[in-house]
């Protein structure tokens, strides 16, 4: 590398050579004139004198012009050789900087990309949100090629694709069933395969209708756990550049990431709004929803349920077969309403249930087959058996959820005046005279 000071000393050189040649031929000329004439004189006469004065200079000077234009010769191709360095540093220090360039390019891209997408995934609410964001990220980076995106499911023993982009409207086809089958999931990193037909290539790539490709996988990973892959499939030539899959490892990261955050907010939601127990509402989820419901559907019917002598099932068999049995009836409840109804335990053994756009006469027949049904419930649990009884009343426009059960609760208490096991739909004060008189255990 030539420096500053190293081309500022050959500039000095040079010039210092110049006037030294300049001086060194004048004092030679004049140093060597006289011996010339002298020898003109003595060898030749008249106008050959001056002839051999002249040529007797010429050759006395030739060996002083020639050592002159030597030593400037050299000079001059040492000052070449620190020019072409120079050029040379140059060039490579602008292909230096041209390279440097292109990655801060790169990298202001590939920036731009992940802030954008960061700003989208936040931006959506649930995991449909999240699959719409991802395959719009698959058409902006891989346009040309299909991309899908694979998560296993909640057992974490298979794959299925989420989400999916393609050219042609086909995504690639990945025949992987679970995440331990996916090199690039048990590996937990970026797989990339040339050729299908190449020996070390992923086996779930052979035999495909389109033939010889080439394939990228990128592990997706939820929590820490892998559990899905991006796949994406092509010819096998040309690949796949790097900064395309740079993008996908991002995608997969801040995918996985947002997946994960929504999931566990999901839990969490509904560890805070279910019974642990059985899986069903508990009492204030029932309050919140059916609220919102009266709001947009006036016509409801409300039932009461409640275990019919539970305490004496808790004491004779335990309470492990008492937590059973209200598993066995939360079961039977789901199976036996619509999904448009709302079933929520209201407190140990009791539970409430609401049937919008449906009467109370409308729901009897559903309520009464539930009966029948936990008879035979219980057989195949292979449980002591027990009976249920139902109260169920309508609630009136205007009327607070607290009034409305309070109606069906009467009805319950009349069902089990009554000799438990059946259902009984509310019929108003006569029914509430009913409370005043002692019963036995529920």
């Amino acid at each position: 590398m030539v420096s500053e000071a190293e081309w500022d000393e050959a500039q000095a050189r040079n010039a210092r050579l110049r006037w030294v040649s300049s001086l060194v031929g004048l004092v030679a000329l004049a140093a060597l004139m006289v011996p010339a004439m002298i020898l003109g004189e003595a060898v030749g006469s008249g106008a050959s004198r001056f002839v051999v004065s002249a040529g007797s200079l010429i050759g006395l000077l030739a060996p002083i012009v020639w050592l002159l234009i030597r030593t400037a010769d050299q000079q001059q191709r040492g000052s070449d050789e620190k020019i072409r360095a120079l050029t040379h540093e140059l060039a490579d220090a602008l292909a230096i900087a041209d390279k440097d360039a292109a990655e801060r390019d790169v990298q202001v891209k590939r920036q731009r990309f992940e802030s954008r997408l960061a700003n989208a995934l936040d931006m959506a609410e649930g995991e449909p949100e999240v699959i719409e964001v991802i395959e719009r990220s698959f058409a902006a980076v891989l346009p040309s090629a299909p991309v899908e995106l694979l998560l296993a499911d909640n057992s974490h023993a298979h794959l299925r694709r989420m989400a999916s982009a393609s050219p042609t409207g086909a995504p690639p086809g990945c025949g992987v069933d679970s995440p331990e089958h996916c090199p690039a999931a048990r590996r937990a990193q970026v797989q990339r395969f040339r050729d299908s037909d190449e020996l070390d290539a992923c086996p779930k790539l052979r035999n495909r209708p389109e033939g010889r490709l080439s394939a990228l996988c990128v592990p997706v990973s939820i929590m820490g756990r892998t559990v899905g892959v991006i796949h994406a499939a092509g010819p096998t030539e040309p690949q796949v550049d790097d900064d395309c899959v740079e993008d996908l490892a991002t995608l997969a990261k801040l995918a996985g990431a947002r997946i994960g955050l929504l999931r566990v907010m999901a839990e969490t939601q509904l560890q805070a709004a279910t019974d642990s127990l059985t899986g069903l509402l508990n009492r204030r989820s029932f309050d919140s929803q059916v609220s919102g419901i009266r709001r947009v559907q006036p016509v409801i019917a409300v039932a009461m349920a409640d275990l019919d002598r539970f305490k004496e099932l808790n004491d004779t068999y335990g309470h492990d077969t008492g937590d059973r049995a209200l598993r066995v009836f939360a079961q039977v409840m789901r199976d036996s309403v619509r999904t448009d109804d709302v079933i929520a335990r209201h407190g140990g053994e009791e539970f409430v249930i609401a049937f919008p756009a449906r009467t109370a006469f409308q729901v009897r027949d559903a309520l009464e087959a539930a009966r029948v049904r936990l008879d035979a419930a219980l057989t195949v649990a292979g449980l002591p058996r027990f009976t249920v009884s139902f109260g169920v009343t309508d609630a009136t426009e205007g009327e607070d959820l607290a009034s409305v059960t309070a109606r069906a609760d009467a009805a319950l208490f009349e069902a089990k005046h009554r000799g438990r096991d059946q259902v009984v739909v509310h019929d108003g004060a006569a029914m509430m005279m009913r409370q005043a008189t002692p019963t036995a255990d529920a």
